[in-house]
């Protein structure tokens, strides 16, 4: 898929999303990050072309969060042959050393975050599927470097603009984050600024 099909089948997905409000947060609702519909191949095959563009993916490990990031995950891991781990918001009794553990404060979640899979001097990149306070970032590149790896790169394939989330990624950690679609969100209307 080319760069530009790629492009236009994540903005479309967001010119029709629907927008849920959740305290004080407006969050879009559609196929790439809520499986409403049912996330498609086309969907998918999008995805990887837009963060294939962005990562050179040169790296021990890849890390995602489970909750969106994970579909993203695996299809870069398969295409990179890279190891993935995961980040879950709750932990397992067996092996619990071998976990890193942070907390958390995203748009959707507080709490804590563990991640699972990486080792000391591993080198690392991360994928996820959006981008909107940081939260979930900085979560992740802090569980990275509390296993003792770094980060080299991360990608997002969609960037929420008011949210400021990609520079405050930058400020708090260092780590410039990459993003495909940038959008915004109007009332009940998502407005697709940058693709």
């Amino acid at each position: 898929m080319s760069i530009e099909a790629a492009a236009e089948q994540i903005a479309g997905i967001y010119e029709d999303a629907g927008v849920t409000h959740s305290g004080e947060h407006a969050t879009t609702v559609n196929q790439l990050t809520d499986q409403l519909p049912a996330l498609q191949p086309r969907t998918l095959e999008a995805a990887k072309t837009l963060l294939s563009r962005e990562g050179a993916f040169d790296v021990d490990k890849l890390a995602v969060e489970e909750d969106k990031g994970l579909p993203f995950g695996v299809l870069i891991a398969r295409e990179y042959s890279l190891p993935l781990a995961v980040a879950r918001w709750y932990t397992y009794d067996l092996n619990a050393d071998r976990q890193s553990a942070v907390d958390i404060d995203s748009e959707y979640f507080s709490g804590n975050l563990y991640l699972n899979g990486i080792e000391p001097g591993d080198s690392v990149t991360i994928v996820d599927d959006t981008i909107s306070t940081g939260g979930t970032m900085i979560a992740m590149i802090e569980a990275v470097e509390k296993a003792g790896a770094t980060v080299e790169e991360a990608h997002c394939i969609v960037e929420k603009t008011r949210k400021n989330g990609v520079d405050r990624v930058a400020e708090e950690t260092g780590v410039d984050v990459t993003t495909s679609i940038a959008i915004e969100i109007e009332g009940d209307n998502v407005n697709v600024v940058d693709k």
